[in-house]
């Protein structure tokens, strides 16, 4: 089957185009539609290996060049569920773009919908949950963290952020795709973790906290941390299994949320693999 451009929009009022805008700009029509955009070469190679459906593209020939053009088509060369492919002038590309330096490629992605129900674990899983994240840079970062560890899911109670939103895509540099990622009540997320016997880990300052270096992460594992400003609700913190902290030798008390992620996600790992 062959994968070439049905049309070339030029006009900024074209009904597709606006519809770009505002699933750019606005949570409620991506929530609504079912839809986001992802731009950029890499990230959509990520989602389509992940198994995300893609349902238009837009190509700016002048930003791909032959090469991006070239990968684009290899990237759908005969599926049968290829989507539809629009060739954009410069001018309007650079209208519904959303980063510098753009490669000239953007995609309308179905969004994933998964639930804790959905979530296939390994017998020993690793896993990160987040309470309250509300900046998508944070969350995009934790996503690299899980995607480069790695571990088996990220759990988002009580999101205040969209999970897909373009600027998680683009922090996350498409591990938002990789990486399983669910949100849900933050109660539920801890019955779900005590039902599958899954041990949890509160990251907080609290006089009861031992240093994470004193943690035997190689059982089933929940790294739990809540937001910069406020850390983890009461309820959150009652319904872990242990406190922790990483203890600080400077003058601050505490880590951005996505490097302690790191910090934390990355000693797991190495006491799974240590020798």
């Amino acid at each position: 089957m062959s994968f070439a451009p049905l049309d070339r929009l030029s006009s900024p009022q074209n009904p597709r185009i606006k519809q770009l805008l505002k699933l750019q700009q606005k949570s409620a029509e991506r929530r609504a539609l079912g839809l986001t955009l992802v731009e950029g070469l890499r990230e959509l190679t990520i989602a389509v290996e992940a198994g995300v459906s893609v349902a238009t593209i837009y190509s700016c020939p002048e930003l791909a060049g032959e090469n991006g053009i070239s990968e684009l088509k290899s990237l759908f060369f005969d599926k049968k569920d290829a989507p539809e492919w629009f060739e954009v002038t410069r001018p309007v590309f650079e209208k519904v773009a959303y980063r510098e330096g753009s490669d000239g490629l953007l995609a309308v992605l179905r969004t994933p919908a998964r639930t804790l129900a959905d979530l296939r674990l390994p017998a020993n899983p690793l896993l990160l949950v987040l309470e309250a994240v509300e900046k998508p840079g944070n969350l995009g970062a934790i996503l690299r963290t899980a995607d480069a560890a790695p571990v088996d899911a990220v759990l988002i109670g009580d999101a205040r952020t969209d999970l897909y939103n373009p600027n998680t895509i683009r922090s996350s540099i498409g591990c938002v795709f990789s990486v399983p990622v669910i949100a849900a009540p933050m109660a539920e997320i801890m019955a779900f973790l005590h039902a599958k016997g899954i041990r949890s880990y509160a990251a907080a300052l609290t006089p009861t906290a031992h240093s994470y270096l004193a943690c035997d992460f190689r059982q089933p594992t929940a790294l739990v941390l809540g937001t910069e400003a406020d850390g983890l609700t009461p309820a959150a913190l009652a319904a872990c299994d242990e406190t922790i902290i990483i203890p600080m030798m400077g003058r601050i008390d505490s880590l951005n949320v996505s490097v302690a992620g790191a910090v934390l996600a990355f000693e797991a790992v190495r006491q799974r693999t240590a020798n």
